[in-house]
């Protein structure tokens, strides 16, 4: 993007460069408004394509992402569950046959049908069904809490990919100004107003150069695998990095921040319908503590023999009946159960919230410090680099201070390189906090 921004302004530098004579004044004005308004567009779309980009790896981790898959199957399977709980139990159906036929007045009894239904006190179902619905938010809000932690993976090894391929860059063109160097001190060298040692010391720094640049390959290897993995596509695939990082800034204030990760944190809120799960446990076993209605109906086949005027007319017959909950205890138990279940998520609930203010009081400490460090080294790379400026120009002249020139050039690299990690940690604990805040 710079290299195309530079290109851009020197072909428009050149054609500007013409007498005040060829255009109007006016022709001349409008010329470079529509200069600076597309100098600013070329600056500004950069990081928002940019952005563009990262957001189709958010989509493709999403869809792609098996651990995230699990998550959601976790809770499709839970949603099974309402329907289970929430159906009758299934009625009883016996069939009797009397091998020995019982006689009555209106003949043997051969066969007997016998149906029968139990019914659960009234509201015992929904409470079963509850249960198992908050249960199954909270599901719901575990897999929300994994797709804002797969973001937050998505997001940090991309800036750390980011650093990493700047790093290179920045490297690569640190070794090309050796090179330079090199080759200005083997001509003062053999103008004999410079030692040979000056070149030995390049030969040194280009060695070091060379070691790290291997490194930072390596580096870019191992994260890129890591990258494709959480988006489970080829390991090979091609990773877009864009020129220039975003400086975006956290968008709410301190408290704002705190409010809302007590509010929105998808742990937070699994465990608030983990909590209201045992609460519905509560009730689900005050209503377990009440008889269960049966009702059914009973058919019995009668033979044709007897003197009855009734005879071999069959029998039917209407029952209902309730169980007893003589047990008392075990119900009682199963009421105190769920209010200590309900009393341990609350404490549970507590302790993460306190956790949580720690982690972000952490990561908004290193936000604030790459927000200095990045006003720092945008300082120092400019004073280092118009050091350098000045020192070349003495050797130039004097074939002296090579060896400070050389010391300012590490100088230089380390702010450049020192910059581009300030901005990818402080895009990184951006994403962090967003993560605790459930977003």
């Amino acid at each position: 993007m710079k290299r195309a921004l530079k290109y851009f302004m020197q072909k428009v530098t050149i054609k500007m460069r013409v007498p005040s004579n060829t255009f109007k004044n006016k022709n001349y004005n409008e010329m470079k408004n529509k200069i600076l308004i597309l100098s600013i567009l070329l600056i500004l779309t950069g990081p928002l394509f940019a952005q563009n980009i990262l957001s189709g790896y958010l989509e493709t981790a999403a869809a792609n992402n098996p651990a995230l898959k699990a998550k959601f199957n976790e809770y499709n399977a839970s949603l099974e569950k309402v329907p289970q709980v929430g159906a009758l139990p299934d009625p009883q159906l016996s069939f009797g046959y009397f091998i020995m036929p019982v006689e009555t007045k209106n003949g043997p009894q051969q066969i007997k049908l016998s149906f029968s239904q139990m019914f659960p006190w009234f509201g015992t179902l929904n409470a079963k069904e509850d249960v198992f619905i908050s249960a199954a938010k909270a599901k719901y809000e575990n897999f929300e809490d994994a797709k804002s932690n797969l973001f937050f993976e998505v997001k940090s090894t991309y800036y750390d990919l980011y650093y990493i391929k700047k790093g290179i860059d920045i490297t690569l063109e640190n070794i090309s100004i050796l090179e330079t160097f090199k080759r200005l001190a083997l001509i003062k060298i053999e103008s004999g107003t410079a030692s040979g040692v000056d070149e030995l010391r390049v030969e040194l720094e280009l060695n070091d150069l060379e070691n790290n640049l291997a490194l930072l390959k390596d580096k870019w290897f191992v994260n890129s695998v890591k990258f494709n993995n959480i988006l489970n596509v080829d390991n090979n695939s091609n990773i877009e990095i864009p020129e220039i990082l975003w400086t975006d800034d956290l968008q709410y204030s301190r408290q704002a921040i705190i409010d809302s990760l007590t509010i929105n944190n998808h742990q937070l809120k699994s465990l608030d319908f983990i909590k209201e799960s045992f609460a519905h446990s509560e009730n689900l076993a005050n209503k377990q503590g009440t008889p269960n209605i049966i009702l059914g109906v009973d058919y019995t086949a009668i033979g044709k023999s007897g003197t009855s005027p009734n005879v071999g007319r069959d029998a039917l017959m209407l029952k209902v009946g309730i169980t007893i909950p003589l047990y008392r205890k075990k119900y009682s138990a199963m009421v105190n159960e769920a209010i200590i279940q309900q009393q341990i998520i609350e404490d549970k609930k507590l302790d993460k919230i306190n956790v949580l203010e720690s982690l972000f009081e952490k990561v908004y400490s290193e936000y604030s410090d790459a927000d200095r460090r990045i006003t720092l080294y945008k300082k120092q790379t400019v004073l280092a680099k118009r050091t350098i400026k000045l020192l070349e120009i003495e050797y130039s002249n004097s074939g002296k201070n090579f060896e400070e020139i050389l010391r300012m050039d590490r100088s230089v690299l380390k702010y450049s390189i020192e910059l581009e990690k300030a901005l990818a940690d402080k895009q990184a604990s951006i994403a962090f906090i967003n993560y605790l805040m459930g977003y």
